[in-house]
């Protein structure tokens, strides 16, 4: 009778080293962090936009180097209102954005004279204008399209001198000032632009 060989089948098993277990594991994890951080990226971006502000058309309420967090998806859920700081695409060069105050919806008569910006023949107090324009003009807002100024209203390059902004270049509204920290503060549609119709 003949004997059968025996197999070992502890000894045909390959155990893998402890080493290369713990540096696939610790491989794994890192991807699985990259992917997830990717991912809230991807997720804020749509929603979020981050923007430096470059100059002083802005001041008082913005200053150069202060970087503000603007919602791309305010607009989509509600309408612009009259005091809103928003970001848009420049209309003469839409690769450019800027940061301006709406201060004339579709539909409004905006009139700047003596010092003054009026909406529908009402005077707006602006307690957060630098110092008031010295400019005079009169417009009339057309359908889909904004007036907006700076609040620095004698410094700004907006619609008193190149026009309207269309409904279609806005980015977003701007929320808060984050950076620098000294500086944070929420961007809230100030309640004295509510001009009559």
């Amino acid at each position: 009778m003949m004997e059968k060989p025996s197999t070992d089948i502890a000894s045909q098993t390959t155990v893998p080293q402890k080493g290369s277990v713990s540096w696939l594991r610790m491989l794994s994890e890192a991807l699985q962090v990259i992917v997830l951080a990717l991912l809230l990226y991807f997720v804020i971006d749509t929603f979020i936009a981050r923007v430096r502000v470059e100059n002083i058309s802005m001041q008082p309420t913005l200053k150069p180097g202060e970087f503000v967090i603007v919602s791309k998806v305010a607009y989509r859920t509600g309408q612009v209102q009259r005091g809103d700081v928003i970001v848009f695409r420049y209309p003469m060069n839409p690769r450019e954005d800027y940061i301006k105050r709406v201060i004339g919806l579709p539909g409004d008569h905006v009139e700047i004279r003596d010092g003054k910006v009026f909406v529908n023949g009402q005077a707006l107090e602006e307690p957060y204008v630098a110092a008031s324009p010295s400019y005079n003009g009169v417009w009339d807002v057309p359908p889909g399209q904004l007036f907006v100024l700076g609040d620095n209203r004698n410094q700004s390059s907006d619609s008193h001198s190149w026009g309207f902004v269309p409904m279609e270049n806005v980015v977003g509204k701007a929320l808060l000032v984050y950076w620098p920290p000294s500086e944070i503060k929420l961007l809230t549609p100030s309640s004295v632009v509510n001009a009559a119709r």
